[in-house]
């Protein structure tokens, strides 16, 4: 669903084009016929949305104007605001601190008077480098303070216990974003490779190069660049998590890889679990190797490019040019860098992300909304409970351990259960990059501190201040965070029924990926196994392929003759059609004395949550690749599949939207005769 990860459309101004009106004899003799009425029977999605329709669009280029994309917009004028106070008027320790990131950010003439010396300590401890028995420590330094050199090592879930994090090493240290790059000959590889290797220079002689030894130095970045781009999996090996998960005891880690010193390599992380993940321990045997083969001084070159590399963002004009115009004009196609205060509030989330959310949610999720969440999402589950009790094409196994699983799940709302520690190195107003360093390395220390903990609960892979609604199945649980519980998706001054049309729906279309094709893979305990019999699979791939058929015959807005890709936005397109199910029958059970003008809202809610306008480039390339449909059909294509829908708003047969008995897909509803059980 779009809200899953933040969207990035804003709020267009709208544009109204004058047309000069044709000569009045031309319009007599050239009269389009008369467009038929535009009802809720023709159109739902047009039909509640023409207004919003009309004064939002995109007329030419790139771009998307959208509903979830104002929502995404007004979150991080809250996050702004909320910065904006704490510069001003902090009233605890955290916003101090986030006051002081954010006035030394916005500060451009003290980022350019601070220069290169935020990084002069750690280049400082590069250039102390004398053996090579001083290059292990320095690799761990680096780590500490969240640049990751040479090689990677994260906190991430133990696959044999789902309730737990481990470290896991793995291979890196590549300022490209695939090892490929780095070894393929075709023409553009090498035309890309000359441009970095101007982007290597640059960072160098930022970082303290002399001129006349530029070249000589970018060739060493690039030689031990290549030496670790060889030694590494393609990253199409690298997609399966399963092919990246291998145990092994940290005891003898430094006896193994004696001149990566990985035994105080974990030391210094605070890292003390007794095992960790390592699936290519090749990588790491080879590395150790050049560890003692290279001379010291190729290897405090590479270090201070890497630090130069990752710190340039936050620092002075020179650096963060030097950085734009290879990895965001070059690598990623983007013409501008974005502006300052979104840079720095980009950079406050990606280091200080916990300390902004414990603020936000404080300040933006009252304990009224918090309580309406909580109780329209519980409905939902109830509601997909007594689903599964009645379905008629799940197997007796499969009912069982679905309602299993979802006695377990759990609803998270606003934010996790916290276990922070939030004392931090005091900021200051005057050195952006030193508190980028000063918050990354509190960063990493909480995220080591994760390992081994057995509490992986405890925390979400999202940010509360993000629009987020997910099912988590690692830990079998729904998550909505803070930002999300405002309109369009909770809007406390609508009534019931659109709270269950919106935040409802979207709620169950993420509670029935617990029990989807997708949420069969992990059962009630949290093991991972396929609890489907072949019959269910047959059963729900039979569902999604009629789904796949109806969404497959829509034309896809603004995107000149393209038709939806129906298998493309097949699971999308199922999980709709299971939230309007699921929240229907959950405002049912709340409400059942419902009015006529009852249920009207709940449909229309659903269909306001869809506003979307693209434009005819964005269109087209959405159509290509976009696993969700277009809204017009995210909001249409659910509802002719449900008989309430037709008799709300008295459709008869034969209209658009309405599917005939034998044509309709369901899923948790029971169906409305025996041909859509087949």
């Amino acid at each position: 669903m779009p809200i899953r990860t933040p969207l990035a459309a804003a709020l267009a101004t709208s544009l109204v084009l004058a047309l000069a009106a044709p000569h009045a004899e031309a319009q007599r003799k050239r009269r389009a016929p008369a467009e038929p009425a535009l009802t809720a029977c023709s159109d739902f999605y047009t039909f509640v949305n023409k207004d919003w329709l009309t004064a939002n669009t995109v007329v030419s280029g790139n771009g998307t104007v959208s509903a979830l994309g104002t929502l995404q917009q007004r979150a991080l004028l809250q996050q702004r605001a909320l910065l904006d106070d704490a510069v001003l008027n902090p009233q605890n320790d955290v916003q101090k601190l986030l006051g002081d990131f954010w006035a030394s950010g916005i500060d451009e003439a003290a980022v350019e008077r601070d220069g290169a010396q935020p990084i002069a300590t750690l280049l400082s401890r590069i250039e102390a480098i004398r053996r090579s028995k001083d290059i292990a420590p320095s690799i761990a330094a680096l780590h500490q303070v969240g640049i990751p050199v040479v090689f990677n090592f994260t906190a991430d879930l133990d696959l044999a216990n789902l309730d737990r994090y481990i470290g896991y090493f793995s291979q890196g240290g590549l300022a490209l974003p695939d090892p490929a790059y780095y070894t393929r000959e075709d023409a553009d590889t090498r035309a890309l490779l000359g441009r970095y290797t101007e982007y290597v220079e640059k960072i160098l002689a930022l970082t303290g190069t002399p001129q006349e030894q530029l070249k000589d130095e970018m060739a060493q970045v690039l030689d031990l660049e290549t030496r670790l781009a060889r030694i590494s999996k393609p990253l199409t090996s690298l997609r399966d998590p399963r092919e990246n998960y291998a145990l092994m005891p940290t005891e003898g880690l430094g006896k193994q890889f004696r001149n990566l010193q990985l035994d105080e390599f974990l030391s210094a992380q605070g890292v003390t679990d007794t095992n960790v993940s390592m699936a290519h321990a090749d990588y790491f045997t080879q590395v150790d190797g050049l560890v003692r083969s290279l001379k010291p001084a190729q290897w405090k070159v590479y270090l201070r490019y890497q630090i130069g590399n990752a710190m340039a963002p936050y620092l002075a004009k020179d650096f963060r040019d030097a950085h734009f115009s290879f990895h965001g004009r070059v690598l990623r196609g983007e013409t501008a860098p974005k502006v300052r205060d979104v840079q720095v509030l980009d950079a406050i989330n990606r280091a200080a992300g916990p300390m902004l959310a414990r603020e936000y949610v404080a300040r933006y999720l009252p304990a009224t909304t918090r309580s309406r969440a909580e109780s329209i999402a519980g409905d939902v589950r109830a509601a997909l409970v007594r689903a599964v009790a009645g379905n008629t094409w799940m197997s007796d196994a499969a009912r069982a351990e679905a309602a299993a699983k979802l006695e377990k799940l759990s609803i998270e709302i606003g934010a996790p259960q916290r276990d922070y520690d939030f004392s931090v190195q005091p900021m200051g107003r005057t050195s952006f990059g030193s508190n980028m360093l000063i918050a990354s390395t509190w960063h990493r220390r909480e995220e080591m501190r994760r390992i081994g903990s057995g509490n992986a609960q405890r925390r979400w892979g999202v940010q509360p201040q993000q629009p987020v609604l997910a099912y988590d199945i690692a830990h079998n649980r729904l998550i909505v965070s803070a930002a999300a519980l405002q309109a369009p998706v909770l809007d406390m001054e609508q009534d019931t029924p659109a709270q269950y049309g919106s935040f409802g729906a979207l709620v169950g279309h993420e509670l029935s990926r617990a029990v989807d094709m997708k949420g069969q893979l992990v059962d009630a305990a949290g093991s991972v196994r396929t609890w489907w019999t072949p019959t269910d699979e047959a059963a729900y791939s039979t569902r999604a392929k009629q789904l796949a058929v109806q969404y497959a015959g829509y034309d896809y807005p603004a995107a000149n003759g393209l038709k939806v890709n129906g298998t493309l936005t097949s699971e999308g397109n199922m999980a709709d059609l299971a939230a309007l199910e699921l929240a229907s029958a959950a405002l049912a059970g709340a409400q059942p004395e419902l009015d006529a003008a009852g249920r009207e809202s709940f449909f229309r809610a659903w269909a306001a949550l869809w506003r979307e306008q693209l434009a005819a480039e964005t269109a087209a390339d959405a159509a290509r690749t976009r696993v969700q449909a277009p809204g017009q059909w995210r909001a249409n294509g659910p509802l002719v599949n449900l008989p309430a829908f037709a008799e709300t708003f008295k459709c008869k047969a034969g209209t658009a939207m309405v599917r005939k008995p034998e044509e309709q897909v369901s899923i948790w509803r029971q169906p409305v005769d025996a041909a859509a059980a087949k």
